[in-house]
């Protein structure tokens, strides 16, 4: 006979990986409707948030009660622990994410600024760590999570790069500062993403191997344990 424990605890990890599922699509076509110049994809991001809103609140919910209700130990303790964690992350990428569909619908023409600033290598990468920190949660994948963290300062250097770039080209152009400032937020939100990947691969590496890598340098080994 199961445990009321483990019945809440189900629960909370049916309900975080639809948050998973649903954020990653978020992200996945947020992005696409800028590489592609489609609003309809950035509308669909939209009308999604409120649902990502929700998944945010039950789980708030159900962590509360397994703490108010049992006492967890170790890894179920652990779990619930950074399942909090993670779950904010997550409705942060979901804010993230509608963020950068408002501002594609605003932008116009950008494909030969987004050929001169990288921009495709920035959003594969933001891409892939968004999803492989969402897969290492889902498959308690601490190798998968290291090679999240291993990736945020490359993400980091070519947005700076991509960043500095815009900013030469409004100061030459006037008639580019609308366009600029949109794309310059539209780069730090990726870099935004990043980061938040890099939080959640960082709960999942606790979870898992029971350590805390916050604020260290990711360049660590097994040793490190």
């Amino acid at each position: 006979m199961e445990r009321p424990f483990d019945i809440q605890l189900e629960k909370l990890k049916t309900k975080l990986y639809k948050m998973c599922s649903l954020v990653d699509e978020q992200v996945e076509y947020a992005i696409k409707s800028l590489e592609d110049m489609n609003p309809e994809l950035a509308k669909i991001v939209l009308e999604r948030d409120s649902k990502v809103d929700k998944y945010d609140d039950k789980i708030e919910r159900v962590c509360q009660k397994l703490f108010a209700l049992n006492q967890p130990v170790a890894m179920d303790l652990r779990y619930v622990m950074s399942a909090l964690k993670i779950n904010s992350n997550l409705e942060r990428v979901g804010d993230l994410a509608v963020n950068i569909a408002h501002l594609s619908i605003e932008i116009y023409d950008p494909l030969e600024i987004y050929q001169q600033i990288n921009f495709r290598e920035i959003s594969y990468l933001t891409k892939f760590m968004i999803k492989n920190a969402i897969d290492s949660f889902i498959r308690g994948d601490a190798e998968l999570a290291r090679q999240v963290l291993s990736t945020d300062d490359k993400l980091d250097e070519l947005v700076q790069s991509a960043s500095d770039i815009i900013v030469q080209r409004m100061k030459l152009s006037k008639d580019f500062i609308d366009q600029g400032l949109k794309i310059y937020s539209i780069l730090q939100e990726m870099e935004r993403l990043g980061d938040h990947a890099t939080n959640i691969s960082e709960e999942v590496y606790f979870i898992v191997k029971a350590q805390s890598i916050k604020h260290r340098s990711h360049d660590f080994d097994d040793s490190d344990e």
